[in-house]
């Protein structure tokens, strides 16, 4: 077994990615990278074996999973999948060690290791302070939150479960929805609007409003919809970005992220030239007597998937010199 290399993966409400991490490097490197079709799998380790079978690699010591759901004790139940997976299953797969941790926390130990060209700036260029406190968001099957809090040279990473907040309406149209949401839902969170599904939900909603019987369309034919000048989907997908930006600006005030926000989810990516002219930046700043507080604050777009894949591996060696996130 090799002890330069971590077996890591980063399972979601849609995906399971996996790969092995070269660690022995400045510069971490990702090696035998395999996205798994899990729509066939029960379970966690039914994925780790289809990608153990298909990558046929010699098998790390260690292994250090990013999952979509709370970590409690070493064990999770994915949110928005359904499955339930423990450190101690992991163990039993060979590894001496094994660890899972909140998605949205690998995102924060990720970001010390992010190159420039890993990011896109949402918005006007901004420097950001270097020893403030980092918020990351993201809507993909669902909404995570996370943030690394910063002071005088410590680090350390929170995971949180802020999806789950109240959505906070900002004008009649925004609160229009919320009414309707309302009677759909018993508790409209902001990942009933800032999510695939979220946005399914608004451009329902909005067409209700209007009067209209709304299309059976899903959250990727809305996007592209909204592309092609169609006015209700465009109409859903302006609202998504307006929120979006708020509540990217919550969280800034929240955790007093000076050092910047960083947006992930695979939504934005797919929709970042629209995010770019959308209100997205306008509402982030929108705080009245605060404005002037989220104006210098950079909101980055960090592009590609395999940021969560080196932010397990780094929580893994702090894991391992028992600093245990």
């Amino acid at each position: 077994m090799n002890e330069n290399k971590i077996l890591v993966g980063d399972v979601g409400g849609t995906h399971a990615r996996f790969a092995v991490v070269d660690v022995s490097q400045v510069q971490p490197r990702i090696e035998e990278r395999a996205d798994i079709d899990s729509g066939g799998c029960d379970n966690l380790e039914d994925a780790l074996k289809a990608y153990l079978a298909q990558a046929g690699a010699e098998r790390p010591q260690s292994a250090a999973i990013a999952v979509a759901g709370p970590v409690t004790n070493g064990r999770v139940h994915l949110t928005n999948r359904g499955w339930d997976a423990s450190e101690d299953n992991l163990r039993k797969f060979g590894f001496r060690r094994a660890f899972l941790i909140n998605d949205f926390a690998a995102l924060a130990f990720s970001v010390a290791a992010l190159n420039p060209n890993d990011c896109h700036t949402i918005g006007p260029e901004q420097d950001g302070l270097p020893e403030e406190p980092i918020t990351i968001v993201g809507a993909g099957t669902g909404f995570g939150v996370s943030c690394l809090a910063r002071y005088r040279g410590r680090a350390v990473p929170i995971a949180t479960e802020g999806g789950h907040m109240s959505f906070a309406p900002n004008g009649e149209a925004q609160t229009a929805v919320l009414r309707a949401l309302a009677k759909r839902f018993p508790h409209v969170s902001i990942e009933r609007v800032l999510s695939g599904p979220g946005l399914e939900n608004l451009y329902g909603a909005l067409e209700e409003i209007a009067g209209r019987k709304p299309k059976p369309l899903a959250a990727e034919e809305i996007s592209r919809r909204a592309e092609a000048g169609d006015a209700a989907c465009q109409a859903a997908q302006n609202m998504f970005c307006a929120i979006y930006g708020a509540v990217a600006g919550d969280f800034a005030l929240a955790h007093g992220a000076r050092g910047g926000v960083y947006i992930a989810g695979g939504i934005a990516a797919k929709i970042e030239q629209y995010l770019q002219r959308s209100d997205f930046r306008k509402s982030f700043e929108d705080k009245g007597r605060l404005s002037s507080y989220l104006k210098p604050i950079p909101t980055k777009l960090i592009i590609g998937e395999d940021a969560a894949l080196i932010g397990a591996a780094r929580a893994s060696l702090e894991f391992q010199k028992g600093n245990r996130p």
